[in-house]
């Protein structure tokens, strides 16, 4: 329930079946699972898709706490600059860029 309760299921909310969740619901209970399972690796493509606000900065929240590695693709720069500690950049010709956050510039 504390897990559920990070990702902004509320009360009943948590007795929903997995039926009745839109995407963004079904999409931040895979990532309570996810944190909960205890994972040391997190791959994730495209995290803030389908999310509401209000839902990443919950999932935002909770990945700061991850104790493990993260590697996602995201176009969310605010998602990127807040998470990563490093960047790999590919163009649409398939070039590539490998730098810190700070070298960064979107």
């Amino acid at each position: 329930r504390g897990f559920l309760g990070r990702m902004l299921f509320r009360g009943n909310e948590q007795d929903k079946k997995t039926e009745a969740l839109s995407g963004g619901e079904r999409a931040r209970v895979l990532f309570a699972k996810l944190m909960m399972d205890g994972a040391n690796v997190m791959i994730l493509d495209e995290p803030t898709n389908h999310l509401d606000l209000e839902s990443i900065t919950a999932l935002n929240d909770a990945l700061k706490e991850f104790q493990g590695s993260l590697i996602f693709v995201s176009h969310d720069i605010d998602f990127i600059s807040s998470l990563a500690n490093r960047v790999l950049e590919i163009d649409a010709q398939g070039k590539h860029r490998f730098m810190d956050i700070a070298e960064f510039e979107p």
